[in-house]
């Protein structure tokens, strides 16, 4: 149920996911080695996911998640149960270390399944939820642009589709249909979370795009396209809102570049209630390029979830401070920078400092803002 006294994205959020539970960590090990089976997961699964809600609830917030604890990775979960994807595995360096990981690629036509599993896991996330608000989180469809056709040996090899065009138009529909499938099992509050927009101002995949004979500048404008219009049918009582990060592998990440190349772009597609965007360190760069914001809410990431160090109070109102000489303090909200797992390894801190950023993000948002 949505809490109308609030809007969408809240002065103090999550991005979505959370720390994996040793029972959890443990229950996923033994099904992988055939000790366990699918529905005895799935019960240990069920479990740590209420518990979790109730955590969310105890913690104050206004929108839960189920911590994406059903996920092996954040993105990759959804996109292989789409019609027309094929996940591999692979061993991969690109987070600074070595590390086993899987990848997809585009091996037919794209569309969207209505018994995709995550409608099942939202309901399951909201029944458990109520009255509180349940979030939903999804990959953006430019991670399948980027990642599953753009980059993909396989898809190159192997094309499926005789020109962009035509694979714009279905990866429009199927995300028109995912949107649309979400609303229908009663989500009303949807994430994109889009890590690929970083490859068009990182300097190295730029290099690759171009290797793979197209422009990063034309394909700014084909991300922002295949965006607007994946959220051209949304309901008017659907907030969705985007995350943006650097990369967040088990502490580790990928791109490096300034949002100023992609601002104007991002900024500018309507339909987003509200923008979380990475700004723990250094390597984010300045707030300028968020004068190019509209009239949406940027949540700014803050509080890093790449370790347990708690941020100091007085370092974090100084830095929104400096946010809101590029934009008006009342369109400013606070949240961690990333999730706490974007896959079920998780970051480098415990369970207990986890809560302590939560806290910290509550608390600093309700001395700063009074509809917090």
């Amino acid at each position: 149920m949505l809490n109308s006294n609030k809007e969408i994205p809240f002065r103090y959020d999550i991005v979505g996911s959370f720390l994996r539970p040793d029972s959890l960590k443990k229950a996923r090990s033994a099904f992988a080695n055939g000790r366990i089976s699918k529905e005895e997961l799935t019960t240990i699964e069920d479990q740590e996911i209420i518990d979790l809600i109730e955590k969310q609830k105890a913690a104050g917030l206004h929108a839960v998640t189920d911590g994406e604890f059903r996920r092996r990775w954040w993105h990759l979960d959804f996109i292989a149960g789409l019609n027309g994807i094929t996940v591999y595995d692979f061993q991969t360096t690109a987070f600074g270390i070595t590390t086993e990981a899987q990848g997809s690629y585009v091996s037919g036509p794209l569309s969207f399944s209505n018994d995709h599993p995550f409608l099942d896991h939202f309901r399951f996330t909201q029944k458990h939820a109520s009255p509180t608000l349940a979030k939903q989180t999804i990959p953006g469809p430019n991670m399948i642009f980027l990642d599953s056709l753009i980059l993909s040996k396989q898809y190159n090899e192997q094309p499926i589709y005789d020109s962009l065009e035509l694979f714009k138009k279905d990866l429009i529909t199927t995300y028109q249909d995912a949107i649309q499938a979400f609303y229908n099992a009663g989500c009303r509050y949807l994430q994109l979370d889009d890590t690929s927009w970083g490859g068009l101002f990182d300097d190295r995949f730029r290099e690759m795009i171009k290797t793979n004979g197209l422009d990063a500048d034309q394909l700014l404008e084909d991300f922002q396209e295949v965006t607007e219009k994946a959220l051209a049918n949304k309901p008017d009582d659907l907030a969705v809102t985007f995350h943006f990060c650097k990369g967040n592998f088990q502490s580790h990440w990928l791109y490096n570049g300034s949002y100023e190349k992609i601002a104007k772009n991002l900024f500018s597609i309507k339909a987003f209630d509200g923008f979380f965007l990475e700004y723990d360190d250094e390597r984010s760069g300045g707030f300028e390029p968020l004068k190019e914001l509209k009239d949406q809410r940027i949540v700014l990431g803050l509080v890093t979830t790449k370790h347990g160090h708690l941020e100091d109070i007085s370092d974090i109102k100084i830095r929104i401070n400096e946010a809101s000489k590029f934009i008006p303090l009342d369109q400013i909200c606070l949240s961690p920078q990333c999730g706490f797992a974007s896959t079920h390894e998780g970051n480098h801190l415990t369970e207990a400092e986890q809560w302590e950023k939560i806290e910290l993000v509550k608390t600093i948002a309700e001395a700063i803002w009074q509809d917090a």
